[in-house]
């Protein structure tokens, strides 16, 4: 056998560990394994080479099909030695050769004559091997001996048979589900082991059938299951039992929540934590019902082992987000953890204290977290800095204390994400705490003084142009700001270049200095920090004097860019140099352009989303081509949107036939993509009747019916609607598709002349609010909202009902609007209670539209919502309201 690690040195200061392995080679170990050749075995030399292997294949060494024949060949030899540790590492060695099927056969009948050995140990190693290296044809050889195994007296044979099943139920899944009875008869073994490992097998096998399942969990939870480890397995599955039957959000009786309360008293440690955490994370779970839970896990906070102190510390963690009142009782014991020697423990219980304070504790967990951060490294510190925030946005009154903190911390040694970390923490509480803006922004103005991340600089020379003009004295920023001009890189220097000309043009009393500044940058070494200086010279206008900056000139210099960049590039892309110049309103402000049509999959019936045979048109622009082209359509104006395709008819029936919904200022086109998909069938005179009854504000002036659809050709028949102008109307329309019917001879493809007329009724099409508002995101929401002001913002709050989660929620409301979620906020963070939601779009009449959505949860499941909508149109704002109102 191996040596184990032992120190080189004892006297050395770094201890340095050395290994016996250091510095092997594959072919010196492979020369050495000729040693399983001698006809004298020394059962200690081929222990140690055995080992030697073992460590180049789990180093990730390769063998090649020579090598790896031969060394399997050569460890075969060795099952004529009886001693035990060598057979054990004979086993180990088999199971990582994994040999080939053709090989297997020569060592089969030595591991079946081991599996009915009267040595336990052989008998438990041969069950593992064989399963490892078997395949289905060996398998049911066997089964008979692996099924005595299961119900083996020895908890050792038992537990390999048992773990082998679980490891065959992925390639063999069949043949272990015959092994249900003996499986059920180990469950009720006295082996805290075999116990466990039979409760993991018997529910894999059962696991896709919900209701054996639900079974296995009842008849276990009224039993006794005796091993711990089993218990916390059964405590698992009764958790998932009651989040897929939702048992925990009925009245009356609750075995199964009674039986997790029960297990809060057993005697190991581990069930009663695992009882306590499945109650936590119940869905729904009542602070009545946390409260029992939340007792041990205060029990085990005061614990002298770490494990248990750690467990219960991280569990409070995570129930404080959802129920910090009911973590409060912990507050005491937690605190005495600040200090705890483990550093993982002390960080939760810090994070957790930060969560459930009161405002009177503030000002006195600062003071022990001051000496706290040194100890701990970036990733703990960012966690704590987290928290911080939270707290403060939590008590807003106490910003100069929390802020005075963040701003000590940022001066101390740290990486670039706890750094940042704390950037954004400062930048958060300005923007939610308006009086810590003046004290914040000199905050951070001192720490761009020696920041050495220049994404950093950056970041905050960009914020304090948007904030520091607004503050009462913008003129103390401009030292700050200009000192970065002098003694940092290109890339921090134009970012300050770009600062200085936002506080320029919006503060007309510094124009005269900054245009001096300014001046000064046009000889700068770097073209990028020259080229800026020169266009903002040129564009703030004025030569320098007190005046006021035009207002187009700040929105071209300064405002938001409401293009996609990626349509940009695009556009910029596809230009070809002429004396045209490129003209930004030709880029499309859709996010993505929604294809008419859609490639068939080879062999397989047409889908029906047609397209004309000139070739299908994939923007706003090809759609809008198209409908001018119709006489009936082309005094209807400029085009604002088009959905995309809407089926009308299920897959693989004989027709085919989606929609798209054209939106004018006072009209809306229905354009039906059909496919015959009938190849002894040719359609003529193809329309669709359509019915709005269920949709007032609108009434039909034209239709443009098709003349023929043969097979497989897609073709466009439309309809169109007056609605009353600049009006999101919404309505209800049902489509019958009307025509022709001419049989068609298959072998000449001619139609017969008679034809039979004939309709087929197709799915209801809804007009609705979302399809008035396209999406069109900005680069910098918080920009474009302060710069659209707050002349025409609504702000209102509405109650949305039981919902599933946050999650569903704002998704809802999302696909409501119709607009684009800006800077990810669109995501909702498992668990979270609370989430704001950031929406930009363009209402039609081409109004620019930005929402601000406040998401919370309002008792159990009721979700509770504050809308500010901002608008250049009081009109459009109030009809966002309405759109929520009657959503």
């Amino acid at each position: 056998m191996s040596q184990p690690l032992i120190k080189k040195d004892d006297d050395r200061d770094d201890e340095a560990e050395y290994s016996p392995f250091l510095g092997i080679e594959k072919g010196a170990v492979l020369q050495e394994a000729r040693v399983f050749n001698d006809p004298q075995l020394d059962p200690r030399k081929c222990s140690q080479v055995i080992t030697k292997l073992l460590y180049l294949l789990n180093q990730g060494e390769t063998f090649t099909k020579i090598e790896a024949t031969e060394v399997f060949f050569a460890v075969t030899k060795l099952f004529q030695s009886r001693d035990i540790g060598l057979r054990r590492m004979v086993y180990l060695m088999i199971k990582e050769l994994s040999p080939s099927a053709d090989e297997v056969i020569i060592v089969t009948s030595s591991l079946m004559k081991d599996m009915n050995s009267k040595t336990d140990m052989y008998r438990a190693n041969a069950i593992r091997v064989l399963c490892r290296i078997t395949d289905g044809t060996l398998l049911t050889q066997i089964e008979r001996y692996l099924k005595q195994a299961i119900v083996d007296k020895n908890p050792v044979v038992a537990s390999a048979a048992l773990v082998s099943g679980i490891h065959l139920l992925q390639t063999n899944p069949e043949i272990v589900k015959r092994w249900s009875n003996e499986v059920q008869e180990a469950v009720q073994s006295r082996a805290a082991l075999v116990q466990f490992h039979a409760l993991a097998l018997l529910h894999q096998i059962r696991q896709n059938d919900r209701l054996a399942v639900s079974k296995l969990v009842t008849s276990l939870t009224r039993g006794t299951v005796r091993s711990p480890l089993a218990q916390c397995l059964l405590i698992r599955y009764t958790s998932q039992v009651i989040r897929e039957s939702a048992l925990n959000t009925q009245t009356g009786d609750r075995p199964f929540y009674d039986f997790l309360e029960g297990c809060l008293r057993h005697k190991a440690e581990m069930v009663i934590f695992e009882a306590a955490r499945a109650i936590t994370e119940l869905s729904g779970v009542t602070s009545c019902e946390l409260t029992p839970a939340i007792t041990v896990l205060q029990l085990f906070l005061s614990s002298s082992k770490p494990v248990l102190r750690f467990a219960a510390v991280r569990t409070l963690n995570k129930v404080a987000m959802t129920h910090p009142m009911a973590v409060t009782n912990c507050n005491i014991d937690m605190e005495s953890l600040i200090s705890d020697q483990n550093r993982s423990i002390a960080t939760l219980a810090i994070t957790t204290l930060l969560k459930t304070g009161n405002e009177s504790s503030v000002d006195r967990l600062m003071k022990q977290i001051t000496n706290f951060m040194s100890d701990i490294a970036d990733e703990f510190k960012i966690v704590v800095v987290e928290a911080i925030r939270s707290l403060c946005l939590k008590f807003p009154l106490k910003y100069r204390s929390l802020m005075n903190f963040l701003s000590n911390i940022l001066r101390e040694e740290g990486g670039f994400e706890y750094k940042k970390a704390i950037v954004d923490s400062i930048v958060i509480l300005i923007r939610d705490i308006p009086e810590a803006k003046e004290s914040g922004l000199l905050h951070l103005c001192e720490f761009i003084e020696d920041c050495e991340f220049t994404y950093l600089s950056t970041q905050i020379l960009h914020f304090l142009g948007i904030e520091g003009p607004k503050t009462s004295d913008p003129s103390k920023y401009i030292r700050y700001i200009y000192n970065r001009v002098h003694l940092e890189n290109a890339t921090v220097r134009a970012a300050a270049v770009s600062t200085l000309a936002k506080f320029g043009a919006l503060v007309d009393s510094l124009k005269p200095r900054i245009f001096v500044l300014l001046r000064r940058c046009l000889f700068d070494s770097d073209d990028e920090v020259r080229d800026r200086a020169t266009l903002y010279l040129n564009t703030l206008g004025g030569d320098g004097q007190v005046v006021e900056t035009d207002k187009d000139v700040q929105v071209f210099l300064f405002g938001p860019l409401d293009i996609p960049l990626v349509n940009l590039e695009t556009s910029l892309k596809n230009y070809e140099p002429s004396e045209e110049p490129f003209d930004i309103h030709s880029v499309p402000r859709e996010v993505k352009s929604q294809p008419l049509a859609e490639k068939k999959a080879p062999g397989k019936k047409p889908t029906g989303l047609g397209a004309p045979p000139t070739g299908p048109p994939s923007t706003v622009d090809a759609y809008e081509r198209l409908l001018s082209s119709i006489p009936e359509f082309s005094n209807f104006g400029k085009l604002f949107k088009s959905s995309a395709p809407v089926e009308l008819t299920e897959a693989e029936t004989e027709y085919a036939v989606n929609v798209v919904k054209h939106i004018f200022d006072g009209h809306v086109v229905f354009q039906y993509n059909c496919t015959n998909t009938i190849p002894e069938q040719l359609l003529e005179n193809v329309t669709v009747i359509v019915d709005a009854s269920e949709a007032e504000e609108f009434s039909e002036v034209a239709s443009k019916p098709l003349s023929s659809l043969p097979y497989d050709s897609p073709g466009q028949t439309f309809v169109a609607f007056e609605k009353p102008e600049g009006v999101p109307a919404v309505g209800k329309f049902s489509n019958m598709l009307r025509f022709i019917v001419k049989e068609v001879d298959t072998a000449t493809g001619e139609a017969e002349d008679d034809g039979v007329e004939d309709e087929y009724q197709l799915e209801d099409l809804e007009v609705v609010a979302a399809d008035y508002m396209m999406k069109v995101g900005v680069s910098n929401f918080r920009n474009a909202w302060e710069s659209m002001g707050p002349d025409f913002e609504r702000v209102d709050e509405y109650g949305l009902g039981p919902r599933e989660s946050l999650a569903e929620a704002v998704s809802a409301v999302i696909s409501l609007l119709g607009m684009e979620p800006c800077e990810g906020t669109e995501v909702v963070p498992s668990n979270s209670r609370s989430h704001s939601c950031l929406l930009s779009g363009v209402f039609i009449g081409n109004v620019r539209v930005l929402v601000r959505l406040q998401f919370g949860i309002d008792g159990p499941k009721d979700v509770a919502m504050k809308l500010a909508v901002r608008s250049e149109d009081e009109s459009v704002s109030d009809a966002i309201h309405e759109i929520v109102a009657s959503g």
